[in-house]
């Protein structure tokens, strides 16, 4: 059944898929709103335009490990590049203090609206804003490449910046702009924690032998995709060529890097790997 639902959804034009996901879950949504069965910073599940699994236990998946591999503090100022409908920011208002803030930006309004509509009110530190970035799937139109984006924030503005699944959906020099302008936003010491499809010797064995999760068949030198039709859908880079851009910015990479299980591992952190860095103290 998951993946006739798959290949439906593949099927489902860019353009109509959050209509489509509306009227798909409206059921489900209209019962749970009736007998009161949704917390209010719960976005209904035709509003949750992408990501899989269960909304709530990731977002507490990761905030587990924003706080426990990231150092996050109550009183930091925090960015969620690629904020989505709210995923990590709904546990997050539960542990940044007054003094702590949060800010988000992501493509696809109708994400941002929906935070700005229910969170925002209830946690006014809690900041949402749309990115005119263009998307081949949420904002075709785009005004601006994700390659030249400067993130529309002050120099040293945050102490801690997340990307959850973003990095797995951007080009290569899409990444290293990302890159240069996280370390700018950053303030001395500040942290990062990204997740990524890395590839090394591990991970293209399990492709080779056919016991990954993705297959990444499609190899363009420099990194690997698994839809030659959509690349963005999901990206691999080598280990090596990430480890050097985070070095080429004087981004730190806290040791070790937390690896996924979508290759088939039997020990790992998460599904996706997980990388924790930090900047540098002096400019």
């Amino acid at each position: 059944m998951p993946q006739i639902r798959s290949l439906i959804a593949q099927l489902i034009p860019p353009s109509i898929k959050p209509t489509a996901r509306r009227i798909y879950h409206l059921p489900a949504d209209a019962l749970d709103s009736v007998l009161g069965r949704r917390d209010p910073l719960t976005p209904p599940k035709g509003r949750i335009f992408f990501g899989g699994g269960d909304f709530n236990r990731i977002g507490e998946e990761y905030f587990k490990y924003f706080v426990d591999l990231g150092g996050l503090q109550p009183d930091e100022r925090v960015l969620d590049v690629g904020c989505g409908i709210g995923r990590m920011a709904v546990p997050l208002t539960r542990y940044l203090g007054d003094r702590g803030s949060y800010e988000g930006f992501d493509v696809f309004p109708e994400g941002i609206a929906w935070c700005r509509e229910n969170i925002t009110p209830r946690h006014p530190n809690f900041r949402f804003r749309v990115a005119d970035i263009k998307n081949k799937e949420y904002n075709p139109a785009g005004r601006f490449a994700a390659s030249e984006y400067e993130f529309p924030y002050e120099s040293a503005s945050f102490d801690f910046v997340l990307l959850t699944s973003v990095f797995t959906h951007l080009l290569p020099d899409e990444v290293e702009n990302y890159l240069s302008e996280i370390r700018r936003v950053l303030a001395p010491s500040g942290r990062c924690l990204a997740s990524f499809f890395l590839l090394n010797e591990e991970s293209l064995g399990a492709i080779r032998s056919g016991t990954s999760t993705i297959d990444f068949r499609h190899d363009f030198g420099g990194y690997r995709v698994k839809d030659v039709e959509t690349p963005e859908a999901a990206i691999a880079f080598p280990e090596d060529y990430i480890r050097s851009l985070y070095a080429e910015r004087r981004l730190y990479i806290a040791e070790p890097i937390h690896y996924g299980s979508w290759p088939g591992r039997r020990a790992f952190l998460s599904y996706q790997d997980v990388v924790v860095a930090a900047k540098e103290d002096t400019p």
